[in-house]
């Protein structure tokens, strides 16, 4: 069975910087579509980035030129680093993949696998 186990939260001030990672287990990344989404309370989950067909990157535009997901096929992980956080970037991060990969949706309904999350609280 696939599980994806994420790690990285934590607490930091506006402007700061966290790096997460996500290691999935029974599962090969490479190629995958593989995700980072984001569940900010009262908030619907929202994708922030997505990466797939090793060279395809797509981010939110409120995350664009702060955040970069990237990919390690050795060490079989994904990583989120997120540079300059704000409030609003608090919430619970979850890794995310699908078992198709002719696409790469920022949509919740379309991953098969998640992970547990981890928390990113950004304070003022």
């Amino acid at each position: 069975q696939v599980q994806l186990v994420e790690s990285g939260g934590g607490s930091v001030q506006a402007g700061g910087s966290l790096r997460l990672s996500c290691e999935p287990s029974n599962y090969i990344i490479r190629m995958r579509c593989m995700a980072w989404f984001r569940q900010s309370p009262g908030k619907q989950r929202e994708a922030v980035a997505r990466i797939y067909s090793e060279t395809i990157i797509n981010y939110a535009n409120s995350v664009k030129g702060r955040f970069t997901i990237s990919r390690d096929n050795i060490k079989n992980s994904i990583y989120l680093q997120m540079n300059s956080l704000k409030p609003e970037d608090s919430g619970m991060y979850y890794c995310a993949t699908k078992n198709s990969d002719w696409d790469c949706p920022p949509v919740e309904d379309t991953y098969q696998y998640w992970g547990q999350g981890t928390q990113v609280t950004v304070s003022s």
